[in-house]
């Protein structure tokens, strides 16, 4: 095969130019660049890189996501010869162009397994344990967790035995991350903790260190401390901001308005939404925060189902926003129906989901819990259909008065018992 001239470098500039204009022409320009051996001057192989690229970038922008892998799959044995920062650089930006890219989920877990096989072969650790941790990744997003965590364990070992602190930092998250997913916070917080200490005695790049601010806030969350959760939230937005990560400092923010909403903290949400950054961030995801904000402060059930319906895919896509939400529609409906029975002793339970604006079952199955999490006392009546509220039954005293004397003669016996035993030594 030949090897790419300096001719090679202006046609790719050319074609550069053509991928809007004529993208077939730029295609067959790349693939005649890169049919060629990459050459071994720093010239000749920015040229073969800047062909690579490009082509990826044009597949990408197509969503020619068959093209992509295969070309990735193809030009591995071409990066061999490069150096091993110049080939893990390429190889991580080719597989960033499936990110954007809707349902690419399995290929990218097809094509991360088959460059992981070639590093191994070609022994390149690092770029394997990089690869590695990219697949632990896409099998949580893939809500494969027990793949994740075997992979995430391995990793772990390893890195401790290498001492390589910031690649360690990273797993940590990562399967903090999926503990969390999982629903079990301790191991998630033991796993976060594990993460911080790590982070301790290395250079943390913003970017991971807001993401363990990210982490740190959403576990404080699930704790109900959403004060300190807020605190967190804000180190990570300003983290992605300061990296230009849109998506992610949106996320940030609109947890900052979840946790002031979870604290009844009407008005510092608009203040939060009249800020510099929310103004920064505009869009639906904020609208959707906005809507809640205003339901929760009206105490409204029925603004609050109209801001989930309206705002489906930006409350409903989140699985942390959409838990919590839950939780607050559960906390409000309670509210709501306390309010709604407080005056009665008998009501019908078809006249409290008028009230309440809602279906007769889902309020009987609401009533129903509240009388087993002994919030309502009472009963439910389902052949009448009613909610009978009986009055709280006052504590009687003389219960603690009898406790509080048995206590006392316990005491009086034990001292009598100690006297006794010294007596007969």
């Amino acid at each position: 095969m030949a090897v790419p001239n300096k001719e090679d470098a202006k046609r790719i500039a050319d074609a550069q130019k053509l991928i809007k204009a004529d993208p077939k022409k730029a295609e067959t320009t790349f693939k005649d660049v890169l049919s060629k051996e990459p050459g071994n001057t720093d010239a000749a192989i920015k040229t073969y890189e800047s062909a690579l690229v490009s082509l990826g970038e044009l597949y990408r922008d197509q969503k020619r996501v068959d093209e992509l892998a295969e070309l990735i799959r193809q030009t591995r044995s071409a990066l061999s010869s490069f150096a091993k920062a110049k080939t893990a650089k390429l190889v991580r930006q080719l597989l960033d162009l499936f990110t954007g890219l809707p349902n690419t989920t399995e290929v990218q877990i097809s094509v991360t397994k088959s460059c992981i096989e070639w590093a191994v072969s070609e022994r390149r650790g690092f770029l394997r344990q990089e690869l590695e941790t990219r697949l632990a990744t896409l099998y949580m997003s893939k809500q494969s967790y027990y793949d994740a965590l075997t992979l995430i364990n391995s990793l772990v070992k390893e890195l401790r035995r290498l001492d390589d602190k910031l690649r360690l930092v990273e797993v940590q998250l990562l399967e903090s991350r999926v503990y969390h997913a999982l629903g079990n916070v301790p191991k998630g917080r033991a796993a976060l903790t594990s993460a911080r200490t790590s982070a301790a005695s290395v250079y943390t790049p913003p970017m991971l260190q807001a993401g363990l601010d990210m982490q740190s806030g959403m576990l404080h969350a699930e704790d109900k401390d959403f004060s300190t959760a807020f605190s967190y939230f804000i180190e990570a937005m300003e983290g992605y901001h300061s990296q230009d990560e849109v998506q992610k400092a949106t996320s940030a923010l609109q947890y900052m308005l979840l946790c002031k909403i979870m604290l009844n903290l009407g008005d510092d949400t608009n203040s939060l939404l009249a800020s510099k950054h929310a103004i920064r961030y505009a869009g639906k995801g904020l609208d959707a925060m906005k809507a809640v904000a205003r339901a929760h402060t009206n105490r409204s059930l029925e603004e609050y189902e109209k801001a989930l319906g309206d705002y489906r895919y930006e409350l409903g896509s989140d699985r942390f926003i959409a838990n919590h939400l839950r939780r607050l529609y559960d906390a409000m409906l309670e509210q709501n129906l306390v309010k709604v029975i407080e005056p009665f002793s008998r009501v019908e339970i078809e006249h409290i989901a008028k009230m309440v604006g809602l279906d007769t079952q889902q309020v009987e199955r609401k009533l129903s819990q509240m009388i087993l999490d002994k919030v309502i006392i009472g009963v439910l009546d389902q052949g009448a259909g009613c909610l009978i509220v009986y009055d709280e039954a006052e504590i009687d005293q003389g219960y603690s008065a009898a406790l509080d004397t048995i206590e006392k003669l316990h005491n009086v016996v034990d001292v009598l018992y100690t006297n006794q035993a010294s007596l007969l030594e």
